[in-house]
């Protein structure tokens, strides 16, 4: 996910933290909206582990705590970029998956 797409790069920070290992979503975004300024955050779980598009998790901290799509890694600088300066909100990127939940750009 650091990789650049183009000229454009996801920023973000790479966290293991043995506290967030299965749980389920909700537990997981009181966690996170407590130990972190963050409106959105990326979950490398079992799901995109398992996966061969690796399509990670990402969480809304902050409009709708716990809403959920997936994005495969190629898409997350834009998620990523998007969502850091507001230029779009979470509901967008959501609205806007494919029919497995996956956003894989905009088409």
């Amino acid at each position: 996910m650091t990789s650049p797409v183009n000229e454009f790069q996801a920023n973000v920070e790479f966290l293991s933290d043995a506290q967030y290992k299965d749980l389920p979503v909700e537990e997981i975004v009181d966690l996170a909206r407590h130990d972190y300024d963050h409106s959105f955050i990326f979950v490398a779980d079992r799901a995109a582990i398992a996966d061969p598009e690796s399509p990670v998790l990402v969480l809304d901290l902050l409009s709708e705590p716990g809403r959920t799509f997936r994005v495969i890694p190629s898409e997350a600088w834009s998620v990523e970029n998007n969502l850091s300066i507001a230029n779009m909100d979470f509901a967008e990127f959501a609205g806007s998956v494919d029919k497995d939940g996956v956003f894989r750009g905009f088409h």
